[in-house]
C-alpha cells in the first residue's frame, strides 16, 4: 500500500492510500469517493504532464509520499 497526496490549491488536501498497480483510473475513482466528487470531473496533473486514466501509478513512477495536483474539469 502507498499513500499519495492530492492537493487542489483551493486549500483541500486529501491523502488517498492505494496499490501501486492500481491504475490512474481506479485511484481517481478512491479519490473521487473521498471528496464527494465524480471522479470523471478529476484531472491529476504533476507540472505540465496530465495522468491518463489507462496508465498504472507504478508506469508513472508514483511512490509512496508523492504530492499530485488536483484540477475539475
Amino acid at each position: 500500500m502507498i499513500e499519495v497526496s492530492c492537493n487542489d490549491r483551493l486549500g483541500r488536501k486529501v491523502t488517498v492510500k492505494c496499490l501501486s498497480s492500481d491504475t490512474v483510473g481506479d485511484f481517481k475513482k478512491v479519490l473521487g469517493l473521498q471528496i464527494g466528487t465524480d471522479a470523471n470531473k478529476i484531472v491529476l496533473k504533476k507540472g505540465y504532464m496530465i495522468y491518463k486514466d489507462h496508465i498504472t501509478l507504478e508506469d508513472y513512477e508514483i511512490h509512496d509520499g508523492t504530492n499530485l495536483e488536483m484540477y475539475y474539469s
